[in-house]
């Protein structure tokens, strides 16, 4: 509906252009809007206004003359103009229902397109440290990521999955200490712990493992522990593997999945960071100073001048991440997107500088970043900090476990990503309209139950009948969720151009909000096999929909709740 009214003023803005009314050379973008008072109309324009200084006339004026001029069309019932020139627009029932044809038609592609054309893009996310479990922060950057891939997946784009491992620098060295330690039987409380040692319960599992001799099969190895408890060497490999294995079981339980994982450690191996170092040399943006090799980013943009390799001969951490950033360009993505935790921040002024330094054709402002806030638990209105398998903070496990992966998923993308946000878990567990996810999830399951009582009362649906019938769709409630409806292609091409999975839960909630008013004000089963069919094709639609976006939020549907 909104791009026939846009065809009908571009209509209008021709004769207007032709009679004189208008410069011949005038090319505005018409914005229409769905109206949020419907006695105003379905949707509107303030075309007038935006042209009523190059025309030269009072907006009100010129609303005439564009409404005098709109081709007809049975797609629209009646214009009218109203303030000082906005241009109200109410759809024949008849057009406007066919939203529910083009549902029930696409099916599941509904709300997809291919305006990505094929682009290649990488998101990265997650990317924890194969340290310990992955905790709730960790969660939120994996529901937020897998979302943006599955929203640019429905937009035509081809994604690609990535993981990175910090598998090399100062918290593997830590890591390996502590197992060594627990191998040894000392304890965290004892005078012989690391200094910088992790304390979480997990770090016994591992350390058990170890001495038991396991072997364990991760994404890309398999290590079998040595059971040596004065080879480092060999405890540090066995408690990375172990830990990779942990936290793509945990991924694994949250629905997320990924293509590449790309390790820290590879980028050394390979000669890339020595690589690296050596074209920035070569392009004259760095110095010595005070025994350090020093990058010169305050020429593409930062606050001061950084150092890359430190005065005892090892690299500073954004080195290897300008190395890592690099193969990603030579491997062909035009397009990449890292989702990462808040306190990346100062990083991607980093990057984006070294990126630049090396001269190698990158555009600045590449590559694109999607930082999200912390996370807050909340047990009974007070915090929850501590996981008895960590130690230290609450682990993406312990909320599957205690709410699902629905709750879990969705409560964590449902929110912007710089918004902080506090996850309730009496919330997430409650069977209530105040849980989000509930209602969205309940407005599906109340579709699938008026779909199995029209069945069980011996009048099931009649497609054929409700699409000749659909003009009986005339009830205000009715339209409200046909123009929801309507709107939903939109808001997924809108949601993966701006990376904001969050637009698509505020929709899902809105359309169940439409649905659920509509069910109870408006009958279903009524006597009329035309009036009934019809209103069980639009809540098969809207079915439709919600399953589509649920999709793309990494969250059920059930028929039954």
């Amino acid at each position: 509906m909104k791009d026939t009214i846009i065809t009908l003023l571009e209509g209008a803005l021709d004769t207007l252009k032709r009679q004189g009314v208008l410069p011949a050379d005038l090319s505005p973008t018409i914005k229409v809007d769905p109206t949020r008072d419907k006695a105003h109309g379905d949707y509107a324009t303030n075309l007038a206004l935006m042209l009523a200084k190059p025309a030269g006339k009072p907006p009100r004026e010129l609303a005439e003359a564009l409404v005098g001029a709109l081709p007809e069309s049975r797609a629209v019932s009646r214009v009218e103009i109203a303030g000082p020139g906005f241009v109200n627009f109410f759809a024949a029932t008849d057009a406007a229902a066919q939203v529910v044809r083009r549902v029930l038609d696409a099916g599941d592609t509904y709300g997809r397109s291919l305006t990505g054309q094929g682009e290649k893009v990488q998101v990265e996310f997650v990317s924890a440290n194969p340290t310990g479990p992955l905790h709730v922060g960790h969660g939120r950057g994996a529901a937020i990521g897998d979302c943006i891939c599955r929203l640019l997946e429905a937009t035509g784009h081809d994604v690609t999955r990535e993981f990175y491992y910090n598998d090399a620098g100062a918290q593997i060295s830590n890591l390996a200490l502590s197992v060594q330690a627990r191998v040894q039987g000392i304890d965290p409380d004892d005078e012989g712990w690391p200094a910088d040692g992790y304390r979480g319960g997990y770090i016994i599992d591992v350390a058990n493992a170890y001495q038991a001799g396991e072997t364990v099969h991760a994404d890309d190895r398999h290590v079998t522990a040595k059971a040596d408890p004065d080879d480092l060497d060999a405890i540090r490999d066995f408690a990375v593997a172990y830990l990779r294995r942990e936290q793509d079981l945990d991924l694994r339980a949250f629905g997320v999945e990924f293509d590449v994982y790309f390790l820290e450690s590879s980028l050394y191996e390979d000669g890339k960071v020595e690589a690296t170092v050596e074209q920035l040399i070569a392009k004259g943006h760095t110095f010595e100073q005070d025994g350090a090799l020093w990058l010169r980013t305050t020429d593409f943009g930062d606050d001061k001048d950084r150092v890359m390799r430190k005065t005892d001969g090892h690299y500073t951490y954004f080195l290897p991440d300008v190395a890592y950033h690099l193969d990603k360009w030579q491997r062909g993505f035009t397009t990449v997107i890292n989702e990462q935790g808040a306190d990346h921040h100062s990083t991607v002024t980093r990057v984006r500088a070294g990126l630049q330094a090396l001269e190698a054709g990158i555009p600045p402002g590449w590559p694109d970043y999607v930082l999200h806030q912390m996370v807050m638990v909340t047990r009974s209105g007070v915090e929850v900090k501590l996981s008895k398998r960590a130690g230290s903070y609450v682990t993406v496990r312990d909320l599957i476990d205690e709410v699902g992966r629905d709750a879990t998923r969705f409560f964590l993308a449902a929110r912007r990503a710089d918004s902080q946000l506090t996850f309730d878990i009496d919330l997430a567990r409650s069977q209530s309209n105040d849980n989000p996810v509930y209602y969205v999830q309940y407005a599906h399951a109340r579709v699938c139950s008026m779909q199995r009582k029209a069945e069980a009362e011996g009048q099931p649906f009649d497609h054929g009948l409700a699409m000749e019938s659909l003009a009986l769709l005339e009830e205000d409630q009715e339209k409200a969720v046909m123009n929801r409806l309507a709107r939903y292609p939109e808001v997924v091409e809108h949601a993966a151009a701006s990376r904001e999975p969050q637009q698509i839960a505020q929709y899902l909630l809105d359309l169940a909000a439409e649905f659920h008013t509509c069910y109870n004000a408006v009958k279903v089963m009524v006597e009329d096999d035309a009036q009934r069919n019809a209103r069980l094709a639009l809540g098969l639609a809207t079915r439709q929909v919600l399953r589509n976006g649920l999709d793309l939020m990494g969250v059920g549907a059930p028929e039954e709740m």
